[in-house]
């Protein structure tokens, strides 16, 4: 090449262009690259990997409530409208229904929908009209023009607006990719659950009162049998869950554990007497404090000998003095088991499919406080619209209850 053109360096012998000796003034045109890497500039480190996962996992969990909320409203505009402008319009009774002031982005949906039709994008035939392409502002367009329709059938129009007010930001950021805070996605799931609330989409669950449904629990809880949450430890799962959203209604509770300390210890005696006197059922059984398996326990917790058999006494004692203050205490049942504890549960309402439970498993240096606690919901119901199905864990803890109950022994 000429003195102006570019030098390259020489080859090795029988290895051409390979060499990787550059002479001085050269340029390589070659970098030196990792096994398996597409060039330094372009890797993702460990850090960036774990920033993108957490930015799809926030705006999948997003992407779930606002679609929830979008096929919610599109479905209460059309029950509303239709009937009204259809028999008029046919076909075009989404038009009609925008009216002059909803004329250009009207349009603008027909012609999307002609695109969709060409490229073969309507994959449901149910999805050919032009209501499936208007966006959330502008189902919130149509019924804010006819809210006297609306009216007879949602209560307060200004808690639904200031809800999509709300969603609007989360809407905004998922369509375009960008990175949602957890405290922006925090808000866009209550204001969608609420809105879902107010469009009576509360669905059929009856355990939603106690526990509400998460969108992504209502979607794929089914690959995780009937857990619904998992927390690492007892106190950020009464921090997300608390004792009075556990037991309070209950109509039925039924306990197994060391010292229960998760009732004893955070609802009331006074509540338990008003649980019990309002017709809820109470069966508790405690390890029994004398027997052999509390003081292996204590050696596993590396805590003073009779340091947890007198933990465990005072908390029997405990509900002993609330059984004592009930008008038919028969309905309060306190027994002891003295094999080794393998677990603690909390079962509220398990003879029904509103049931929800709390389990926490016995580890050998951990106490209970630390241990981590699922929480069950009973049945299947939330994923399928079939009968419940019975390979979940809530009817294996609720077994495991009965078994104990019926070999353990009652406490005067």
């Amino acid at each position: 090449m000429g003195s102006g053109g570019l030098e390259l360096p020489p080859g090795d012998e029988g290895h051409e262009g390979n060499s990787t000796d550059v002479p001085p003034g050269a340029v390589s045109l070659a970098r030196p690259m990792e096994t398996n890497s597409i060039g330094p500039e372009l890797d993702w480190d460990t850090d960036a990997w774990r920033e993108v996962r957490t930015r799809a996992q926030r705006a999948g969990r997003a992407y779930i409530w606002l679609n929830l909320v979008e096929q919610r409203l599109r479905a209460v505009v059309a029950a509303v409208l239709r009937p009204i402008y259809e028999p008029v319009h046919g076909d075009d009774w989404v038009v009609a229904a925008a009216g002059p002031a909803g004329q250009e982005w009207v349009q603008r949906a027909v012609a999307v929908r002609e695109v969709s039709r060409r490229k073969g994008y309507l994959l449901d035939p149910a999805d050919d009209n032009v209501l499936i392409f208007l966006t959330l502002p502008q189902l919130r367009e149509l019924m804010v023009q006819h809210w006297p329709c609306f009216e007879p059938y949602i209560d307060d129009r200004r808690d639904v607006e200031l809800a999509l007010d709300e969603l609007e930001v989360t809407r905004n950021v998922v369509s375009r990719n960008r990175a949602l805070s957890e405290a922006v996605l925090n808000q866009a799931e209550r204001a969608s659950a609420r809105l879902l609330e107010i469009l009576g989409a509360g669905g059929d669950v009856p355990s939603a009162r106690r526990l509400p449904v998460d969108a992504v629990e209502d979607l794929v809880g089914d690959r995780y049998a009937d857990v619904v949450a998992v927390h690492p430890d007892r106190v950020r799962l009464l921090r997300q869950f608390p004792a009075e959203d556990i037991f309070g209604g209950a109509r039925r509770l039924d306990a197994i554990g060391i010292g229960l300390n998760l009732l004893v210890q955070n609802f009331s005696g006074r509540r338990l007497v008003r649980l019990a006197e309002s017709g809820c059922r109470v069966r508790l059984l405690f390890l029994n404090p004398a027997s052999s398996a509390v003081k292996r326990r204590e050696r596993e917790l590396g805590i003073k000998r009779g340091e947890l058999s007198r933990a465990v006494e005072m908390n029997i004692l405990h509900m002993r003095r609330v059984r004592s203050r009930l008008r038919d205490p028969g309905a309060f049942e306190i027994q002891v088991f003295d094999e080794t504890p393998r677990f603690t549960a909390y079962l509220v309402d398990g003879d029904g499919s509103d049931g929800i439970a709390i389990v926490q498993s016995y580890l050998r240096r951990t106490r209970g406080l630390e241990a981590p606690a699922l929480v069950l919901r009973n049945g299947s119901r939330v994923v399928k619209s079939e009968e419940i199905d019975p390979s979940g864990l809530f009817p294996t803890y609720r077994e495991e209850f009965e078994l104990m109950w019926a070999d353990s022994r009652p406490v005067s």
